[in-house]
């Protein structure tokens, strides 16, 4: 669940403030403060019940409010990807995108109604090994076919895909010719009530269909972040930095040590 020496020297200077005075309290260690908000994360406990072996829940309440104002773990993703890029680690032979449903208890924005209830819809892109390359976060009503765009806008441009592939949900004329603009060819299995002389796809792309359990999987990886099973803040921020926390320490397993 903590970091590494290793992984801390990655984060270190984004997450490190460095003070500006010689004069007042000192600062919280951000390294601690950094485990804390993973431990939340990771267990998906109240922030009453932090155990007292981090630091005050306030203090790490702060940080996390500050962190995710100044897109830290935004700024920290990026980092972490080019590393991977530059290691040889990412595989961009073919990229999958997915999205999965939050419910939000603790309402505020970007919460929307669906027939689960209330909840928040979180799309991610990962790589052919189910490396996480991008994210997006939206009310649940939104379509998913909607977010796909920004979801690759929060994307390093040395990752963007040229194969994307997703279920029937991604199957639209529309988002098909606005992902042909940028290069990308969409592949997902039309919907039943396409009709026949409007049917884009053949079987040979269809093939790498077959592998969309790998972008399922890493879903399921960031399920293990009890926190992002249920949206319990009200800020959204807060709840989009807790989910790009969860792509972050996907992304760290798979850097060299």
């Amino acid at each position: 669940m903590f970091i590494s020496d290793a992984q801390w020297q990655v984060l270190k200077p984004v997450l490190e403030i460095p003070k500006s005075s010689p004069y007042g309290r000192p600062r919280a260690d951000a390294r601690a403060v950094f485990d804390a908000i993973l431990f939340v994360l990771h267990t998906g406990i109240q922030w009453k019940f932090l155990p007292k072996t981090f630091p005050p829940k306030s203090t790490v309440h702060d940080y996390l409010k500050r962190w995710s104002q100044s897109e830290a773990f935004r700024k920290i993703f990026s980092r972490v990807i080019c590393q991977l890029v530059e290691c040889g680690r990412i595989n961009l032979d073919e990229c999958f995108v997915d999205a999965t449903f939050a419910a939000a208890k603790g309402g505020g924005l970007e919460v929307g109604l669906t027939r689960k209830g209330k909840g928040t819809k979180l799309q991610i892109v990962v790589d052919a090994k189910g490396l996480p390359l991008g994210f997006s976060m939206a009310n649940a009503g939104v379509g998913e076919t909607s977010m796909v765009q920004q979801t690759l806008a929060f994307m390093e441009q040395e990752v963007l895909p040229e194969k994307l592939i997703g279920d029937k949900g991604y199957d639209c004329d529309a988002l098909d010719d606005a992902l042909a603009e940028l290069g990308i060819e969409m592949i997902s299995p039309h919907r039943k009530n396409r009709r026949p002389e409007s049917v884009t796809q053949d079987g040979r792309p269809l093939r790498r269909y077959k592998r969309r359990w790998v972008v399922e999987r890493t879903i399921a990886w960031l399920g293990n972040h009890r926190r992002l099973l249920t949206r319990w803040e009200k800020h959204a921020s807060h709840f989009a930095s807790f989910a790009i926390l969860g792509c972050i320490m996907i992304a760290l397993r798979h850097l060299p040590c």
